[in-house]
């Protein structure tokens, strides 16, 4: 199946020569949260990097002792046997600094890691769960969890193994050069210019790895996105027997999941393979020259044993050099798609007015008027789903919304909440604009009860306080108001009773009674029900009924209502047709207008009683 490049893909391969550096910079702030293990980890480089570089050079004095050829100077003072002591103590010690220091190191390197990591995915959840409902309307929920968690674990790779890797590579080929050039400096050139082709065939396979790896990343999202999406929706799955279309799809794109990967491990493997040849020419070409220099009197034994090591040693850093790139690459891959999620805008912001709109309201004799000002919005740009609306519900109102499918009432309740900015035009609260009200004091001052209830794996108590400190007592009050609590002392353990994923374990009645319940503790001046009652069976309705009567008591509320026999006792009635209020009032009014809403009503109680 052929895949078409992705748009988001070809853009970010376009300027990924040209970013890395600002990558990086973007990752200095973490670094800097943890200075004191930073600065431990580079100062291990040292001891670690000269430990490896003098060990060939010990082992080539040894073999210089052995065969009677010219050594250090004070080695010359001693005997063979205690020169051979003496160079074995040397090189125990070394061992052991290498030991100490790169298991220091790794412990160092992996901690600093781990709070880098752990502090990225703080922030990025943190961003993602502020943005807007519009981002989370247009992104498949697969494709998050790959970025917070796969792209986050990559990034994390990154500090563990790669960084200070890298660093203490860059440091150990360094010292092995200089104390090459030290010792023999014509074989030192001839193994330095080896290094430069090399170099350039890491740099090119690590670019074509680049490419690879996100259009990798890419599709495992897909995948998740994919695997989230049939789970969520397994009743359907079943229950319409798509088991084998679906199994197709997937498979579909998990191929090309494993087409892409599969070109990851091409480009990584082509550069182990290459390093692999390029240190044995490099050994060989040692012996040639060496061998040249040897005949010709030029060096010891010694000296060309330890240009043997070295040349090994040399390309071992250059090795793990490119396993490490190999990584980077796969750390920049992550950088780029967790930064185009950091980018994203947040579009409901707090305002920059330190309105303390809560404590203003305890010197109104009157609260809970709800204003929307000439107010157009809409999901897509100049495709407004709600058209210059502009009225008032005074405090203390019972308004309900009704009308088609597509009219607008949910959107109306959207705004209220603030869960997305009016297009053109204002709401206001009790006269106070709602984007100069935090967002914090908004939600708790407007209760919102939906039609389909969402709880968490915890206990009954914490779905009901949702993490707010509230004593068990008033979360009992609160079910007692709502007519739940009975109910919650038939479960196994009372407000204790754990609670399965999104409340599996509660039929959906029970679950739209802890709704209420979680709203009646928060005693919320204004009460929006978007058919809330609408999953109820007949019993739990009368019982929820009961409870509105008394949860509406001296509240503003707004109730979308598909069952026009519920709302007959509201104070008025807002009909929408096409985002604009095209009838209102009490609802014997309505029916005597002969309108839609008298239209609507006759058709839902046509064959139960007869419209007068």
């Amino acid at each position: 199946m052929a895949v078409s490049p992705n748009p988001q893909f070809k853009q970010s391969v376009k300027h990924s020569k040209s970013n890395d550096r600002v990558l990086i910079l973007k990752l200095i702030p973490y670094v800097r949260r943890t200075p004191r293990l930073l600065l431990l980890s580079v100062s291990l480089l040292f001891p670690l990097s000269i430990a490896g570089a003098i060990q060939p050079l010990i082992i080539g004095q040894a073999v210089s002792l052995l065969r009677q050829e010219g050594s250090w100077g004070f080695l010359e003072k001693l005997s063979l046997e205690q020169g051979l002591q003496f160079l074995i103590i040397v090189l125990l010690i070394t061992i052991i600094i290498r030991l100490v220091c790169t298991a220091s190191q790794g412990f160092i390197v992996q901690k600093l890691g781990q709070n880098i990591t752990a502090a990225i995915r703080e922030d990025l959840f943190t961003h993602v769960t502020s943005l807007g409902t519009s981002f989370f309307n247009r992104t498949p929920v697969g494709r998050l969890i790959t970025r917070l968690t796969s792209d986050v674990e990559a990034l994390g790779d990154v500090f563990a193994s790669g960084a200070i890797g890298v660093v203490s590579d860059t440091f150990y080929i360094l010292f092995i050069v200089v104390t090459m050039f030290t010792v023999q400096p014509t074989l030192a050139l001839m193994l330095l210019l080896m290094m430069l082709p090399i170099t350039g065939l890491i740099i090119y396979f690590q670019g074509q790895y680049r490419k690879a790896n996100y259009k990798s990343r890419e599709k495992l999202s897909e995948l998740n996105s994919m695997l989230q999406e049939n789970l969520a929706g397994i009743n359907v799955v079943q229950l319409f027997r798509r088991e084998q279309f679906n199994s197709e799809l997937f498979r579909v794109i998990n191929s090309e999941y494993r087409q892409a990967t599969d070109k990851t491990i091409f480009h990584d493997s082509a550069v182990s393979a290459t390093l692999e040849w390029i240190s044995l020419v490099a050994i060989a070409a040692v012996l040639w020259l060496g061998g040249i220099y040897i005949i010709n009197d030029t060096i010891t034994f010694g000296t060309l044993s330890a240009f043997i090591l070295y040349a090994q040693r040399l390309f071992n850093p250059l090795r793990q050099f490119a396993d490490k790139f190999t990584m980077f690459q796969a750390g920049f891959t992550a950088i780029e798609r967790i930064t185009e999620l950091m980018k994203e805008p947040i579009e409901i912001k707090e305002s920059d007015k330190n309105i303390q709109f809560l404590d203003s309201r305890k010197y109104q004799d009157k609260i809970g008027e709800i204003c929307f000002d000439h107010v157009w919005f809409g999901y897509k740009p100049d495709e407004f789903v709600l058209k210059d609306l502009n009225f008032v519900i005074f405090p203390g109102e019972k308004v309900a919304l009704v009308g088609p499918t597509g009219a607008g009432k949910s959107s109306i309740i959207r705004l209220l909440s603030r869960l997305y900015e009016p297009t053109k035009g204002r709401i206001l609260i009790d006269g106070v604009d709602i984007r100069d009200i935090s967002k914090k004091e908004l939600r708790k001052y407007v209760g919102m009860i939906l039609q389909e209830s969402f709880l968490f794996a915890g206990d009954v108590k914490r779905n009901i306080t949702l993490g707010e400190n509230y004593s068990l007592k008033e979360v009992e009050n609160a079910a007692k108001l709502t007519n739940v609590h009975h109910l919650i002392e038939q479960l196994p353990q009372g407000y204790y009773t754990q609670l399965r994923e999104r409340g599996t374990n509660l039929s959906g009645g029970q679950k739209q009674l802890l709704a209420f319940a979680r709203v009646a503790i928060r005693n919320p001046h204004i009460l929006v029900l978007d058919e809330a009652t609408a999953s109820l069976d007949v019993q739990t309705e009368a019982l929820i009924q009961e409870a509105l009567q008394k949860l509406l008591i001296e509240r503003t509320a707004v109730i979308i209502a598909h069952r026009l026999s519920t709302i007959r006792d509201v104070d008025r009635i807002f009909v929408l047709k096409e985002g604009s209020i095209i009838e209102s009032g009490t609802h014997q009014q309505l029916l005597e207008k002969k309108g839609l809403y008298h239209n609507l009503y006759q058709l839902q109680m046509m064959g139960h009683e007869e419209i007068k």
